[in-house]
């Protein structure tokens, strides 16, 4: 059953819905005290304490004394035998209260380094005095509260933990950890099972990720009452697809929660590129035939790789040279001038730079001029002419590509708004909630001139909505594989 069917089975008062879309639910738990807590997407905790009518809230505050919680994206929780309350976010740690919510201590960025941000999906167990939390880059333990740290992580991982090394398992990226029948978690590859505590682990092999476990679906908002206009069909794309930078076998999601334009929920800048969340040591690909023009450090130091693609692009009577910038690398492995084919390994998945978490940051560039400076220049944070990866690289086996327009009364472009009503089941270690039309810094597609797009989208019909000027509006969309489908939002006369 997942967490909304349960919430409804429960009989509980309605979540407060301060968005006026739906609350995004991503995680409930019921405490041994028989408090009911629900992390959602953006929104914060909320907690049922028993016998009561009303939900509490809980947020995240940058005020820091006033020991809030440290973000508002929670999907994980977990109860000590002392009444230890333990949360964990997508993106900024975990943390732990021991009265009942009242006040928290958390691991973050400041605390933990540019790791182990992304706790799993329900990742957190108690085993009597152990609370084990698994995370993108392995799993950290502790028995007194967070005044001991100990990891279990893979090889590559145990370079740099030394002596905290707990345990070792074959891959440092989590997707999901329980203690049902001992220790065990699940992995990219397959499952790891312990006897001893995480200590030492046994492996079984999977021939795919496990679609079984339980899946969240995304908030839901009410539908007006007459149809909405449709868009128009699939189409083709109008500039062929390069390669995924990283192999189906690895981690081949986009992050959901900062795609290209994003500022996730207005927590950040404008996102320049797209993010493929991966362990350390990860291969990262070439997305297509080209000559390295970049390998070295570039913005904040991160070991970078940009290469000039043969493929030229035509748009507006100009010939644009397309590039493509790989960032964060722990390792290169090839160097300027080197000519590279599609799906070659270039480089290592790292999180050198300014990174909270090891990961690939991919951009892809279409530019009148043939200068490098132009692409990768550590002194610019913004660049020029990047633009959106997902109308670049082919979308995942089976899915789609959604992408469009969003004007005001004025014939003005929507900067920064909100379209609710995609559903996208996975990565679930980065939630989907709603696409974000680009910001001010953010540049169109040449042959598109679009102010969003998302792909790896599963087919079907969907009804897609937005507000603009105070009023709802509200599109269907058939999305089929392989092809992308356009859609136009304006105020509905």
């Amino acid at each position: 059953m997942n967490s909304l069917l349960l919430l409804l089975a429960l009989q509980v008062p309605q979540l407060p819905d301060s968005s006026g879309w739906g609350v995004h639910v991503l995680a409930i738990a019921r405490a041994p005290d028989g408090a009911i807590w629900v992390g959602t997407y953006e929104q914060g905790i909320f907690v049922l304490r028993k016998g009561a009518g009303s939900w509490e809230r809980v947020r995240s505050s940058r005020d820091t004394a006033a020991h809030a919680i440290s973000w508002d994206f929670v999907h994980a929780f977990g109860f000590g035998p002392r009444g230890q309350v333990w949360y964990g976010t997508v993106g900024n740690g975990w943390g732990l209260s021991t009265d009942g919510g009242k006040t928290w201590k958390n691991w973050e960025f400041r605390q933990l380094g540019p790791e182990w941000q992304y706790v799993a999906p329900n990742g957190i167990v108690t085993r009597g005095d152990t609370t084990y939390i698994a995370t993108a880059d392995g799993i950290k333990l502790t028995w007194d509260d967070g005044a001991t740290w100990r990891v279990i992580t893979d090889s590559i991982g145990a370079t740099t933990a030394k002596d905290s090394v707990w345990g070792r398992i074959r891959n440092q990226y989590v997707l999901a950890l329980d203690a049902d029948e001992g220790l065990w978690i699940r992995d990219l590859r397959g499952r790891e099972d312990s006897e001893d505590g995480g200590r030492h682990w046994r492996w079984t092999p999977s021939s795919s990720r496990d679609t079984d476990e339980l899946r969240l679906p995304p908030r839901t908002f009410e539908l007006p009452d007459t149809p909405s206009p449709s868009a128009g069909p699939a189409e083709r794309p109008r500039h062929t697809w390069f390669r995924r930078p990283i192999a189906l076998a690895d981690q081949p999601f986009i992050d959901q929660t900062y795609r290209f334009g994003s500022t996730m929920g207005g927590n950040f800048q404008a996102h320049q590129g797209v993010e493929f969340n991966n362990g350390d040591g990860t291969p990262v690909h070439a997305i297509g035939d080209g000559v390295v023009v970049h390998a070295g450090p570039a913005e904040a130091g991160a070991l970078t790789v940009a290469i000039k693609h043969d493929r030229r692009l035509t748009a507006d009577g100009r010939q644009l040279f397309l590039f493509s910038v790989y960032y964060h690398n722990s390792k290169l492995l090839v160097k300027v001038g080197d000519r590279v084919k599609a799906g070659d390994v270039i480089s290592l998945v790292g999180n050198t730079g300014r990174a909270t978490n090891d990961h690939l940051h991919l951009e892809v560039h279409a530019s009148p001029f043939d200068s490098t400076r132009l692409i990768v220049d550590p002194a610019v944070r913004y660049p020029p002419y990047n633009t959106n990866p997902e109308l670049w690289i082919e979308p995942l086996p089976g899915t789609g590509i959604v992408a469009g327009q969003v004007w005001d009364s004025a014939g003005k472009p929507v900067q920064q708004v909100r379209i609710y009503g995609l559903v996208k089941p996975e990565p679930q270690e980065t939630p989907f909630s709603f696409i974000e039309t680009y910001g001010p810094r953010n540049h169109s597609a040449p042959v598109y001139q679009e102010h969003f797009a998302i792909s790896d989208v599963p087919p079907g019909e969907y009804v897609l909505g937005v507000e603009i000027g105070g009023r709802r509006v509200f599109r269907r969309v058939n999305v089929e594989a392989g092809k992308l489908t356009w859609i136009e939002f304006k105020p509905d006369r």
